[in-house]
């Protein structure tokens, strides 16, 4: 699929490639941001539901990466490696993410956290490296509903975060942001 910019030249749009997944979550971006980006968080929330994780190793920083395994409620493990490529706190995450180093497969995703008032629409742009590969993504595994599901868990960890900050500080969560 094509579509011009200016009218006269073609631009090239990955469309058919590509799922988009948002949420808003009740938090501000650096808070949805850190529970995105440090390993002690990602572990609580990562997956769809009845998935846990394992993390291998975890650098974040960009070129680092991510190797974990993801346990499915059925008792499969899927070996999954992430590698950061631009990281801005608290606004944006690019990475590559597929089964192992190198997969000729992986799939780009870039995060943004945008503010919305106090709280944070989180938005995962996820683009395959085919249309076929994207498909098989969405039929096979589930790839939209996961991906939900995931930030649903990932909004759900956040207002328990944002709780229990408020609870040890004696406070309201809306004062606890104050």
């Amino acid at each position: 699929m094509a579509t011009s910019s200016s009218g006269s030249t073609p631009a090239h749009t990955t469309t058919d490639r590509e799922i988009v997944i948002s949420r808003l979550i009740d938090a501000e971006p650096s808070v949805v941001f850190e529970a995105f980006t440090r390993v002690r968080h990602l572990s609580r929330w990562w997956g769809p539901e009845g998935f846990t994780t394992t993390t291998r190793s975890f650098d974040f920083r960009i070129g680092g990466t991510w190797d974990f395994v993801m346990h499915g409620p059925d008792g499969t493990d899927y070996q999954e490696w992430i590698t950061w490529q631009e990281i801005v706190p608290p606004e944006r995450i690019a990475l590559l993410h597929g089964e192992h180093r190198d997969d000729p497969n992986a799939f780009e995703s870039v995060l943004t956290f945008e503010p919305t008032g106090e709280q944070t629409r989180i938005v995962m742009r996820t683009v395959f490296p085919t249309k076929e590969l994207r498909d098989e993504a969405v039929e096979k595994y589930h790839a939209v509903e996961g991906g939900e599901q995931t930030l649903r868990n990932l909004a759900d960890y956040v207002a328990e975060l944002t709780r229990d900050d408020a609870g040890r500080n004696g406070t309201t969560p809306k004062e606890a942001k104050n």
